[in-house]
């Protein structure tokens, strides 16, 4: 059986459960979270078309239930970690507007954009370019992949290196 049919069965078969669970883990059969039943579907989805559009790797029908409970798990947890830095984002965009207009905070802001632009020169233009394409358009891995035509992963690993740098730079320069 291939890749592909192994986890069109899998889906079929497990989706209920798959779905239940991931609920749960976000909260969406409480009145208290921020999640939806939608997002959890919508988690779901782009599970299994991560999946597949990874099927050049070869699955085990074994190791296939561990392997989504585990990249749900972990699609989970990223859910709430972008919560919680939309959240923090919010609450200091919402102090800075709330305050007195000073230059201090603009000037600030500039000489933050002037270090990572300094910081994304020492890279390659390729990796550069992902990361103001994350930093600047707010796009996610899947969207900058497709719209570079390259490999999810690739884009992931350069965006992982062009945040490290620019973080230990400014690190530096603070």
């Amino acid at each position: 059986m291939s890749n592909r049919e192994l986890i069109e069965q899998y889906y079929r078969t497990y989706r209920g459960e798959l779905l239940q669970f991931v609920g749960s883990r976000l909260g969406v059969f409480s009145r208290t979270t921020p999640f939806t039943v939608e997002d959890a579907e919508d988690l779901v989805q782009e599970l299994f078309l991560r999946l597949l559009s990874d099927s050049h790797r070869p699955i085990a029908e074994a190791t296939l239930p561990n392997l989504v409970m585990t990249m749900a798990c972990r699609q989970v947890v990223d859910r709430y970690r972008r919560l919680a830095h939309r959240r923090a984002f919010e609450a200091h965009a919402e102090a800075v507007l709330s305050a007195d207009y000073r230059i201090e905070p603009a000037i600030y802001v500039d000489d933050t954009l002037r270090h990572i632009e300094r910081s994304l020169d020492r890279l390659p233009k390729a990796t550069a370019d992902i990361y103001r394409l994350h930093l600047y358009g707010g796009m996610q891995c899947a969207d900058i992949s497709s719209q570079l035509s390259l490999d999810y992963k690739t884009v992931e690993y350069r965006l992982g290196r062009a945040r490290r740098l620019v973080r230990n730079l400014l690190r530096r320069a603070v």
